[in-house]
C-alpha cells in the first residue's frame, strides 16, 4: 500500500494498493460518515484488502470533510481531483452512505469513472428530512436557502448520470432510508432483507458479497 497525496491539505490523500499480477480492473473506494470528520478512509481499508486479493487495483481515498476544510464545493472537488490523481485507467467508484453520493457524483462528472456502486447511498438530499438536515451541513444551507447547490450536488437532481449505477441497500437501514436507493431513477437496485447500514462494508457478510459482485459486473462490462 502506498500513500499518495493529491493536494496540500492533510485530508487530500489516498492509499493506493496494487495486486501482485496485472490488475483485472480498478476501483476507487469512497468512505461515508455523512461528510463529517468522525470517520475516515480507515472504513475502506478492509474493502481494499478484499478487492486487491481478488485482483483489483484499489485507490482508497480521503477528502476534506465538514469542519475540516470541506463542505461546498471542496468535498466534491476533492473526490474528482482524487480520481484524476492516479493513472489506473477506467475505474469503478464504490461508495458507502455519503460515499455513495460521492461515487455517483464522480460517475456523473469524471470521464474516468465507468460506473458507480452505491452502498446505502445518500442519493436524494430532499427526500427525507433527516437527510436534508445532513446535506445542509455539507452545502451550507437548506434547499430554500441555497437551491442551486442542491441542484448541483444531489444525485437525484443530476440524472441522467450517463453511466451505470448499481444501488445496494439494506431493507432495515436506520441511518439512510432504503427509499434513497429504490427511488433513484435509472439505477439497478438490490434491496437486502434483514440487512442494516454497516453490514454493507463488513467483508465477512453476504451483503458485502453483493456489493463486490456489482463491482465485478461493472468492471466486466468495460474490460
Amino acid at each position: 500500500m502506498q500513500r499518495v497525496a493529491y493536494g496540500d491539505h492533510p485530508s487530500q490523500f489516498g492509499e493506493l494498493t496494487l495486486p501482485e499480477l496485472e490488475p483485472r480492473g480498478a476501483v476507487v473506494v469512497i468512505h461515508g460518515g455523512f461528510w463529517h470528520q468522525r470517520y475516515g478512509l480507515e472504513l475502506g481499508r478492509p474493502l481494499a484488502v478484499d478487492l486487491v486479493g481478488r485482483g483489483y487495483a484499489v485507490w482508497n481515498i480521503e477528502y476534506r470533510r465538514v469542519e475540516g476544510g470541506g463542505g461546498w464545493p471542496s468535498t466534491m472537488d476533492d473526490v474528482l481531483a482524487a480520481v484524476d490523481a492516479v493513472d489506473l485507467g477506467p475505474v469503478v467508484a464504490l461508495g458507502h452512505s455519503a460515499g455513495g453520493h460521492l461515487a455517483v457524483y464522480a460517475a456523473k462528472h469524471s470521464a474516468k469513472v465507468i460506473g458507480a456502486v452505491a452502498q446505502a447511498g445518500v442519493l436524494d438530499f430532499e427526500l427525507h428530512p433527516q437527510i436534508t438536515k445532513r446535506a445542509a451541513e455539507l452545502l451550507g444551507g437548506m434547499p430554500d436557502e441555497v437551491p442551486e447547490r442542491y441542484a448541483a450536488a444531489s444525485p437525484a437532481r443530476l440524472v441522467p448520470i450517463g453511466k451505470p449505477v448499481i444501488c445496494v441497500h439494506g431493507q432495515i437501514d436506520e441511518d439512510v432510508p432504503v427509499e434513497q436507493s429504490t427511488s433513484f431513477p435509472g439505477a439497478e437496485v438490490h434491496v437486502l432483507e434483514g440487512v442494516g447500514h454497516m453490514e454493507l462494508i463488513d467483508v465477512g457478510t453476504a451483503a458485502w458479497g453483493t456489493c463486490r459482485q456489482a463491482v465485478d459486473r461493472l468492471v466486466g462490462a468495460c474490460y
